[in-house]
């Protein structure tokens, strides 16, 4: 799964049936997950198949509307328009009055991050983030954050190795070393022992905005309310732009494109991502999702998709028509 920095993410529900997809899969892992709500989550597996590669299969029948999992995010940063409105950890809407003096919603969200935290606030970003701000980059935002998270211990450089990269243009790189020495320089300025930062090359930099490019979800917070509200509060967060910052995750990145997908990913309160079933599942369906707006015709999603994550779509709803449903 991706979002290109070129791509507004914006996903739209779309609740109607979709064709089943059986392909032949090669198990590599098996997912339980524990909730409140539901109690008893039904399982998940994550297997190579043959034509897509990496996926992720029901190993029991999924009813409509059921919470399939949840996911904290590997590594998330609010959006530059939102450093002020929201958690700076885990991007929940703090307050509008009385004025903040915290960027933090909880003393819980200040410990957590109080290592990367402090070792972010030593240093001069203005040169790195004027230039982001300036070129409108936002994923370099995650970099800096996982970068700090590794030099405070709480993360490892190779974190995102298991993504899958991005293919770049040389002027995608040039772009990206300009972004490197920026952070670097930051660090350097800071007098961060040389061996903190022996991670910190290039290549790394590269590699890892690579990954963030095509694996980054958009955070819109569809606010609070029952599972039921769901649909609608997420309609209504995509239309009221609600945005609050980006975030990559593991286990969602893993989950492949339909553009009639039977699974969707939302975000109610803070950036822990709740994976929900938009119809019934059969046990051993892959589980997909849809990488963008979904209420585009098809020439459109088709050269969204070709030029933002680099594949010709081939679901049913492309393939047959819009009308096939």
């Amino acid at each position: 799964m991706a979002v290109s920095h070129s791509i507004l993410r914006r996903l739209r529900l779309a609740s109607s049936s979709s064709s089943s997809r059986f392909t032949k899969p090669f198990h590599l892992f098996k997912f339980s997950f524990s909730t409140t709500s539901p109690p008893n989550p039904p399982p998940i597996q994550v297997s190579l198949t043959n034509s897509t590669g990496r996926a992720v299969f029901a190993t029991r029948s999924i009813p409509t509307g059921d919470l399939i999992h949840t996911a904290e995010p590997a590594v998330c940063h609010p959006s530059p328009s939102a450093l002020h409105p929201v958690c700076y950890s885990c991007l929940t809407r703090l307050p509008s009055s009385p004025p903040q003096r915290s960027p933090f919603c909880s003393h819980h969200c200040l410990q957590r991050s109080k290592e990367y935290y402090d070792v972010e606030m030593k240093a001069d970003w203005t040169d790195f983030d004027n230039y982001c701000r300036n070129q409108g980059l936002k994923y370099p935002f995650l970099v800096k954050r996982l970068a700090c998270m590794i030099i405070s211990g709480v993360s490892r450089s190779d974190s995102l190795d298991i993504l899958q990269p991005a293919n770049l243009t040389p002027e995608m790189i040039l772009e990206m070393e300009k972004g490197f020495t920026l952070l670097k320089n930051a660090f350097i300025k800071t007098l961060v022992a040389d061996d903190q930062i022996a991670f910190l090359t290039k290549q790394w930099y590269i590699d890892v905005l690579a990954r963030i490019r095509i694996n980054a979800f958009r955070i819109e917070l569809a606010g609070g309310g029952s599972y039921e509200d769901l649909l609608s509060s997420a309609f209504a967060s995509v239309e009221a732009e609600a945005a609050v910052g980006n975030a990559v995750y593991i286990l969602p990145s893993f989950y492949n494109h339909d553009c009639d997908p039977n699974a969707h990913i939302i975000w109610i309160d803070n950036a822990k991502a709740k994976l929900k079933a938009l119809r019934d599942i059969d046990e051993g369906e892959e589980l997909r999702i849809c990488y963008i707006d979904a209420s585009m015709d098809r020439d459109a999603r088709r050269e969204l998709l070709f030029q933002g994550f680099g594949f010709q779509c081939n679901c049913s709803r492309c393939l047959h028509g819009d009308y096939f449903r």
